[in-house]
């Protein structure tokens, strides 16, 4: 495994974007002590305070999954880094993955996934994963919404190098199992992954094209598409822009 350190960086998934992937070995991990720009889902910033926390990014080659299938690339990194997290928490249950694969203490954001995916024909054929996990952090600006970090919630600071072993090597076992289970013709971890999924089976609120209703989650489709039922009866079936989870209940 190649990890590349850098003491700062505007974003280590555009630093990944200028390499030729073509070249970089697989599991090449590109971290920064400071992240200048970060990007977040929806195209939002993520915070990160210089030398606290860690922003890296991680360069796969799954070559093995069809490009209808790279949900499943998702639900995998998600539940490597769930693995890696819940030794470090007096209650491991606590961690939950908010659709589609941020990485939630309770109901508090500890950690952040973005996936940029290249295809190559049917089949997937470079990912870039980048991460922003809160580590040592104790004190977020007031525009940070409902940060958490293990720190706080262990109750002690962690050496950053430690954790970040540990996620790269939750993620490469699932990555690992999610090759095995497409060569037998399966998508992976699909019992595992709802299991850990943020108000699966809980009413509550959420705006759904900018209009607030209350529905439950019933699950996620092939295509990561968020399954849900309103409190009326309807059936609904969401991608990542048309659907913003409330914090009120």
């Amino acid at each position: 495994m190649d990890v590349r350190m850098f003491d700062s960086l505007e974003s280590t998934n555009k630093y990944c974007e200028l390499l030729d992937l073509s070249k970089v070995e697989e599991f090449t991990v590109v971290c920064a002590r400071e992240q200048r720009a970060g990007i977040g889902q929806r195209g939002n910033c993520w915070h990160s305070e210089a030398g606290m926390n860690l922003t890296f990014s991680l360069v796969l080659k799954p070559v093995f999954v069809p490009f209808e299938d790279q949900y499943a690339l998702t639900k995998a990194v998600s539940l490597g880094i769930v693995d890696a997290l819940g030794g470090y928490l007096p209650d491991a249950d606590a961690l939950k993955i908010k659709w589609p694969n941020d990485i939630y203490i309770g109901m508090r954001k500890v950690c952040g996934v973005l996936i940029s995916n290249r295809v190559a024909g049917k089949r997937l054929s470079v990912s870039v994963v980048g991460v922003g996990l809160n580590v040592n952090e104790t004190a977020f600006p007031s525009w940070v919404p409902n940060p958490v970090s293990l720190c706080q919630v262990a109750g002690h600071a962690l050496p950053l190098e430690d954790v970040l072993g540990k996620v790269l090597d939750g993620i490469a076992v699932r990555y690992g199992e999610l090759e095995k289970s497409m060569a037998q013709g399966h998508r992976g971890a699909d019992e595992a992954y709802l299991s850990r999924l943020l108000n699966l089976g809980v009413e509550r609120p959420y705006l759904y094209h900018g209009k607030l209703i209350r529905a439950t989650i019933k699950g996620v489709n092939r295509f990561g598409h968020l399954e849900l039922v309103t409190d009326g009866g309807e059936d609904l079936v969401c991608q990542l822009k048309e659907l913003v989870f409330c914090t009120a209940t």
